[in-house]
């Protein structure tokens, strides 16, 4: 078996479980994304090498490749004078996954307030919740998009 990179098997399968978990992969995408993690110089893995290493079928490899793409996880390249196309890790994908997070907090935020205008009662004790909640979303939205201007 034909490897470019060198992986840690135990860390491989805790990547596989906590990435098919978090990003809500089929698992063998899962395998796929945990797989390019470990590519740390950046040489790129090729589909052939996904499909010996990973014991695939191409049809599946194919898939999860294709699925990895679309949600921005990886991104392909193809090296000068070759025709194979070089799979890596986006490393943008970590600044459009907290950009989505605040844009969910930013929709959940502006539902509370529809939800708020809408009622009818004044309970205070319900309304001192609320309002709690919404500061907690707002200090996260600050603190993150901070983050996000320093990468």
């Amino acid at each position: 078996m034909h490897q470019s990179i060198e992986i840690d098997e135990k860390i491989f399968q805790d990547a596989v479980k906590f990435y098919g978990s978090v990003f809500s992969l089929p698992p063998l995408a899962s395998k796929i994304y945990s797989y390019l993690l470990f590519d740390y110089e950046k040489v790129g893995i090729t589909f052939d090498e996904f499909v010996e290493v990973l014991a695939a079928s191409k049809s599946s490899v194919s898939t999860s490749i294709s699925l990895l793409l679309k949600a921005q996880l990886i991104v392909d390249h193809n090296k000068m004078d070759e025709r194979k196309r070089y799979f890596f890790i986006n490393d943008e994908y970590k600044k459009i996954r907290f950009e989505k997070i605040v844009q969910k907090m930013k929709d959940e935020l502006k539902l509370l307030d529809d939800l708020n205008n809408f009622k009818k009662n004044n309970d205070d004790g319900y309304n001192e919740r609320i309002d709690n909640y919404k500061t907690l979303l707002n200090k996260n939205i600050q603190n993150i998009q901070e983050s996000l201007n320093k990468l």
